[in-house]
């Protein structure tokens, strides 16, 4: 049996994006998620197929897709939803860089080294699910995750994602801000930044004032304390300039009556081409019983990713950090 390489598979779903863009008038972005479904499927090879399907089915034929490996597909869509943003006009259309993913789920692992099969894990902004998959990829622990999405393309894409890598995840296409969600132990997410336009909704937040719009990263942070579990866990990806906005102490506030602040890490300014884009790892414990207290917080600058003896040492220094303070 002959294994797809990433090679393979990326350029099948390239090809077969551009070809469904100049045949049935999709964006690229659009055309992945079909593709994918298509590859999925493993759509009838049969002569009733229309042309559109026919052509498809000729360039999937080459992908084995039993033989597909999940870091694989992973990667392809990755690639092939990078080119498909540059060309996109919409703020949301962005996806949370491989390394960032990365260092996420190492993040992930140290704080349930712990735990035992299964973990329940969240995304309330899922997009393509990169990040999320990314998570669940590197877990050794089996992993039950849901993820929220209100951009009808990226859930598509996240859906074709996650099938072809073989996961089961419950996907909503909803805001996340509007339900009240089950608990989880882990919710992970690289948060949308900017103001909340609903404020009938926000208005159900303890971090909406009244006046003018909330904002949706403040929102977005309450409802996943709100949707862990005592003494359960988030990860955000937030901007640098959180705690430095006009509605930064309700949200400081807010954080120290619900949570211990375990983490704050600085990704490294070079991936970001203007300085007020970036952002940074933040991580939290809801209070209960089992909360653990650190003595202080871990802050600190990550080094670039490529510099790889100074993330391994800054690694080292968050694994001390981790035994010491969490005994993890």
């Amino acid at each position: 049996m002959s294994i797809t390489t990433f090679n393979e598979l990326y350029r099948c779903i390239d090809e077969g994006a551009m070809y469904l863009e100049k045949q049935k008038g999709l964006t690229y972005l659009e055309a992945i998620a079909v593709v994918g479904e298509v590859i999925f499927q493993e759509t009838d090879q049969s002569t009733n197929a229309d042309e559109t399907t026919q052509h498809l089915n000729e360039l999937m034929k080459e992908i084995n897709v039993d033989s597909l490996e999940r870091e694989t597909v992973r990667k392809a869509f990755q690639m092939s939803v990078l080119k498909g943003m540059k060309g996109a006009v919409q703020s949301n259309h962005s996806m949370t860089p491989d390394a960032v993913s990365l260092f996420a789920s190492y993040l992930i692992n140290k704080i349930t080294s712990d735990k035992k099969s299964p973990i329940r894990v969240l995304d309330l902004a899922v997009g393509t699910g990169n990040l999320l998959t990314t998570v669940m990829n590197h877990s050794p622990l089996k992993v039950e995750a849901s993820g929220f999405e209100v951009d009808e393309t990226l859930l598509q894409i996240a859906f074709a994602n996650a099938n072809l890598q073989k996961h089961t995840i419950e996907l909503f296409h909803q805001d996340s801000l509007q339900i009240s969600l089950k608990p989880s132990d882990i919710v992970v997410t690289d948060l949308p930044i900017g103001y909340y336009p609903k404020d009938d909704v926000a208005a159900n937040y303890s971090l909406y004032s009244g006046e003018g719009h909330a904002y949706i990263h403040h929102l977005m942070i309450e409802q996943g304390i709100q949707s862990t579990d005592s003494g359960g866990y988030t990860l955000f990806l937030v901007p640098n300039f959180l705690f430095e906005s006009d509605q930064a102490a309700e949200l400081h506030t807010y954080l120290k009556e619900k949570t211990t602040i375990l983490a704050l890490l600085q990704l490294p300014k070079t991936m970001f081409k203007e300085q007020q884009h970036g952002k940074s790892f933040l991580l939290l414990q809801k209070k209960g019983a089992k909360t653990k207290v650190p003595r202080h917080a871990l802050l600190a600058d990550l080094p670039s990713f490529d510099k790889k003896e100074a993330l391994a040492d800054m690694m080292k220094q968050i694994n001390k950090w981790f035994a010491e303070e969490l005994n993890l």
